[in-house]
């Protein structure tokens, strides 16, 4: 049996790392033995974020400022983490954002920002790393995708089709990179407790009373609760999973008769 997130001297790449999900996760596989590259595009709190994880897990942590939009800020990013680790072992996509407008006020420009964030960051970044899996036949990738690229959510047509495009991408890449020795699976956070989130509430976007009614649990996720789903799909415990999407949201929105 494997030990209980053994990641010891695993070189791992979390995109989006800065803050949120992406943030919470580099610290715990860093906890857990990793040596970690962070990547996002605002220095100053990537900067902080990779001190505080060197000091509070004495573990290696790069930070590469990088936006994973531009396949060639991606090459770079790739090739200083391979410079400085000799190698990577676990990639975590999970780089995006939610990308606000209904169909009827959809520009261009929205959907391909939109998609370019939420879906062909994904693709670069699994095309970049993929070289070095492929070449060294292993290799894990997790993607961040969410539950509106499961059901949709009205209002963020284009958030929406990006994550069920990475969805897809996570099945097809398990597919034809299977017999290379790569497992590639994908998480989908529903509504989760991160900064942005809680700046929202504070701002009264939300009403957390009102939006946690519609989940069995009655709360947000946090972080953390999603971080140990994306540990896990990286461990040896799923050694025999791939291609897979698993929600973490609290329980499925069913509607219907009550009690």
């Amino acid at each position: 049996m494997p030990a209980v997130w053994n990641f010891h001297d695993k070189v791992v790449l979390v995109t989006g790392a800065s803050q949120g999900i992406g943030a919470v996760t580099a610290q715990m596989f860093a906890e857990n033995g990793a040596d970690v590259v962070i990547a996002a595009r605002r220095p100053d709190e990537l900067e902080r974020r990779a001190e505080l994880i060197r000091s509070t897990t004495g573990r290696r942590c790069l930070a590469v400022v990088a936006d994973v939009t531009d396949p060639e800020q991606v090459k770079t990013m790739v090739d200083r983490a391979l410079e400085a680790f000799g190698g990577i072992d676990i990639l975590i996509n999970n780089a995006g954002n939610s990308v606000r407008s209904s169909l009827r006020k959809l520009t261009p420009e929205v959907w391909q920002w939109g998609r370019a964030l939420n879906l062909d960051s994904a693709a670069y970044c699994t095309m970049e790393v993929g070289k070095h899996f492929l070449e060294r036949k292993a290799g894990v990738i997790v993607n961040i995708s969410s539950v509106a690229g499961i059901s949709g959510t009205m209002g963020e047509v284009p958030y929406s089709a990006g994550k069920a495009g990475i969805q897809m991408l996570t099945r097809v890449a398990a597919a034809e990179w299977g017999p290379h020795g790569i497992r590639v699976n994908c998480v989908a956070p529903g509504m989760t407790a991160t900064e942005k989130m809680k700046g929202r509430l504070e701002a009264g976007v939300y009403n957390l009373e009102e939006v946690s009614a519609r989940f069995p649990l009655r709360r947000p996720g946090t972080c953390e609760e999603v971080a140990y789903a994306i540990l896990f799909f990286a461990s040896d415990y799923a050694s025999y999973i791939t291609g897979q999407t698993l929600a973490v949201d609290g329980g499925p929105t069913i509607a219907g008769f009550t009690d």
